[in-house]
This record gives C-alpha cells, structure tokens and sequence, in this order.
C-alpha cells in the first residue's frame, strides 16, 4: 500500500494529464453521441416503423467486441484519437436512443391529448410536454452511456488515444501491480 501511494505521488503530474484525457475522449464521444440519439430516438418514437431497424443496428455495435472495432477502425481512420472517439461514440449510441424513445413512448397519451385540446401544436407539444417528461429516463440513457464509455476508454491506450489505460496496459507489460492500480483505480472512480 505504501509503495502504491508512493507510485501515485511520483506520477500524479501524468496522472492528472491521462485523467484529463480519458474523460475528454468520454465526453467528446458522449457529445456526439447524444447529438446524433436523442434527436434519432425522438424520430423514430415518431415513425415507428423505422424504430425496430434502426434499435437494431445500434444493438449491433454494441454487441462487436471493443478490441475488434477498434481493430477495425484502425485502417480507416489510423491511429489517436479519432478512432477512439467514433468507437466510443458508437457505444454510446444505443443507450441514449433507447432510453429517448422509452421516454418518449412512455409519456401518458391522456397528457398528450390535453396539450392537444389546449390548440398546442406537435412541437409544443414535444418540447414542453414530452420532453420534458422523458428527461429522467434520458438522462438515464445518458448516465448508462457514460459508464460503459468510462470503461471502454481505458482500451483507448492501445490504439495510442491516450487516457488511464496506459497506466494499466504498461503495468501489464512490465508486470507493475502499482502502476496497473494507478490507472485502474481512477477508471473505477470516474465510472463511479
């Protein structure tokens, strides 16, 4: 324990550094992510014909294993950052569209009929009731996205994205338990 705080003291400068950019490679993906859902999930709450297609491609992405995308990503976009940004962002995906159109969904048609009788229009009507109705299970979306996004970008390191994998993966290589702790311990409390 002594030796794992005095790892954490000598190495706080990168430590703080790869902090930075494992929650900059989140919240950037989760950015893009909940521009791109939120807006899919209130359109397909509308068309409900495309909503079983297109939560099924989302679905897919989450199933492929990180490693593999990321892997697969790699000749297409090269090595850094941007890779890492769109694997993380396709993983976000599916909770933030899913939980949109629940919430959506879920909203009482009785409320939805009220804002009708009092001459709302569709827009007002999304905008100030079913929005605003939906947010909690949105954010909910949105939270889930953001922990699955914490943990997979740890696997950002190996594609030379940077972030609190590196920690992990160069104490892996040099058999380093302190320095595997140093970034494992922080992913676990961002996650939390």
């Amino acid at each position: 324990m002594i030796d794992l705080l005095s790892f954490f003291k000598s190495n706080k400068t990168e430590l703080l550094e790869q902090s930075f950019e494992h929650v900059g490679l989140t919240f950037m993906s989760l950015f893009f992510a909940v521009a791109i859902a939120v807006p899919l999930g209130i359109w397909i709450s509308r068309k409900e014909t495309w909503s079983g297609p297109v939560l099924g491609i989302a679905g897919v992405f989450q199933t492929i294993p990180s490693i593999a995308l990321l892997g697969f990503l790699i000749p297409i976009l090269g090595i850094g950052v941007k890779p890492a940004i769109f694997a993380l962002f396709l993983y976000a995906i599916l909770p933030i569209l899913r939980n949109t159109f629940t919430g959506i969904k879920q909203v009482d048609p009785a409320v939805i009929e009220a804002a009708q009788g009092m001459g709302m229009t569709p827009n007002q009507i999304l905008r100030k009731v079913e929005l605003p109705l939906a947010l909690p299970t949105i954010f909910a979306g949105i939270r889930t996205a953001t922990v699955i996004n914490v943990g997979v970008a740890t696997l950002a390191a190996y594609i030379g994205a940077g972030g609190l994998g590196e920690f992990i993966f160069g104490g892996i290589a040099l058999n380093n338990a302190n320095m595997i702790l140093t970034g494992a311990i922080p992913a676990a409390l961002l996650a939390i």
